[in-house]
């Protein structure tokens, strides 16, 4: 993969700077896809388990992925399990069948041990901080074998449980008068209102 691939650019234009993890999630993403021999899911096909939290380094991992994968958050089809890993589970939902991608070590580590790091420990933007120090970093990622940067699982089967199915069905809140979908509507005094309102004293 180079810098003028298209998924590479929309993943810049969908995170807003240049990292390392970015990338890096792009090219997990691909790897599970090839794994398990499918295609990016248009709609809600396959699901991405990604193993990192919040509040950790490199979570712009999971833009990668997205971009890689199709699974997004606003179809729904992404969830971060909140282990911090650098991991992915792919998983084919028709089938069951799935693949984990988790990130070598050495890679993470020499991530950890760039200038770029130190930069961003000190509470530096990843923008502010001199493109010199990153693309490296960038280049090595989508440069390298994918072989020598994650450790490919076996293609197993998982059994996820079954989820609802979307609701088209809203409500207007009683109380502050905005749309919410049905499902999350509560009632209040008699009326029918939408969560935050249900909650407020």
């Amino acid at each position: 993969m180079d810098k003028n691939d298209e998924l590479y650019k929309a993943g810049l234009l969908l995170h807003g700077h240049k990292c390392p993890a970015m990338p890096m999630g792009l090219r997990a993403g691909l790897a599970a896809l090839e794994a398990l021999g499918v295609p990016r899911a248009a709609d809600g096909q396959l699901i991405a388990l990604i193993e990192i939290d919040s509040e950790h380094c490199a979570t712009c991992y999971a833009d990668g992925i997205q971009m890689a994968t199709g699974c997004t958050f606003g179809k729904g089809n992404i969830r971060k399990l909140g282990y911090g890993k650098f991991v992915l589970t792919l998983v084919e939902v028709k089938t069951g069948r799935s693949v984990r991608v988790a990130t070598r070590n050495e890679v993470i580590k020499r991530n950890q041990e760039s200038e770029f790091i130190l930069y961003r420990k000190q509470g530096i933007p990843a923008s502010k901080i001199d493109l010199a120090l990153v693309e490296p970093n960038i280049d090595f990622i989508l440069d390298a074998a994918t072989e020598d940067l994650f450790k490919i699982g076996p293609v197993t089967e998982i059994k996820l449980p079954a989820g609802r199915p979307h609701d088209f069905n809203t409500i207007i809140c009683a109380a502050c008068g905005e749309v919410a979908v049905e499902r999350y509507a509560r009632v209040k005094n008699g009326q029918i209102v939408c969560m935050p309102c249900a909650e407020k004293n």
